[in-house]
């Protein structure tokens, strides 16, 4: 009896030494999926970080993670051009510190129109009518001349392939976030605008075969789940230039998706296409 009882007693010892190592042990840090823009991706990342993987760049990270590659590159000290390594652990919050910073500005700009708008009422009383439309029309031509072009007139965009829509972009939280073309395989997919190519490969999941174009500092172009890639990254590509073949990579359906970025954020690729 007194042997049985020793055996319980060392089994129920076991089993609390073994529930309590388990609660103490630290999580394991693994491979995550998070979803970012509607769409699946695969990271390997600790917190707000992510750790570089073997063909990665910083265009397809910022892409991946919706944000502004500027961004990243200024909070992680990278300079141009960009070059990263595997293994390498990228700050992801870069657009919120920026926020911060750009609320703050807001604010400043505020309080800067109201002083603005009240000293304007002054001058408009202390002038006639006439000399009113004077004032008034010299400032209209002052702010027409010394307009700047935005960064989307720079940039001529052209349908990336022939086909039907067949989905289109949504501004919900899971939406889609680009066009949707269905095709043949082996079908034509041609860069939508002048540009260089930042990223070509499969690494981003969830969009198969892809290449991303830089147009500008501002605008970035993607073609996903093609069937072969014909450019390589840094390469120059014309607007028009056919740069993959269509396929079905990582999708249910032969199509190109379509992706617009400005500053990091998807926009709709329709309000761009003629």
């Amino acid at each position: 009896m007194n042997k049985r009882l020793s055996f319980y007693l060392i089994v129920f010892a076991a089993v609390l030494l073994h529930g309590c190592s388990s609660r103490n042990a630290p999580a394991p840090v693994s491979s995550l999926n998070s979803n970012v823009n509607g769409f699946q991706k695969s990271v390997n990342i600790y917190g707000d970080k992510y750790r570089v993987q073997k063909g990665d760049t910083l265009y397809s990270i910022a892409f991946s993670a919706g944000k502004d590659f500027r961004a990243l590159a200024k909070n992680n000290l990278i300079p141009s051009p960009y070059v990263i390594y595997p293994g390498q652990v990228i700050d992801l919050t870069a657009n919120d510190k920026n926020s911060i910073a750009k609320n703050s500005s807001n604010k400043s700009k505020s309080t800067k129109n109201k002083t603005q708008k009240k000293s304007n009422k002054k001058l408009k009383k202390s002038l006639d009518q006439p000399k009113q439309r004077e004032y008034v029309r010299k400032q209209a031509n002052e702010i027409v001349s010394n307009a700047k072009p935005s960064s989307s007139s720079k940039v001529k965009w052209f349908w990336p392939a022939k086909g039907k829509v067949t989905k289109r972009f949504s501004n919900k939280e899971n939406g889609y976030k680009g066009l949707q073309i269905t095709g043949r395989t082996g079908a034509s997919v041609l860069a939508a605008a002048q540009g260089t190519v930042v990223y070509a490969g499969n690494a981003l999941r969830g969009y198969g075969n892809l290449i991303i174009l830089k147009h500008n500092d501002d605008y970035l172009s993607a073609y996903a789940h093609n069937s072969k890639l014909l450019v390589k990254e840094k390469q120059k590509v014309k607007a028009g230039q056919k740069i993959a073949e269509m396929g079905k990579s990582e999708s249910s359906v032969t199509a190109l998706r379509f992706e617009i970025r400005y500053r990091g954020q998807a926009v709709n690729p329709a309000k761009y296409l003629p």
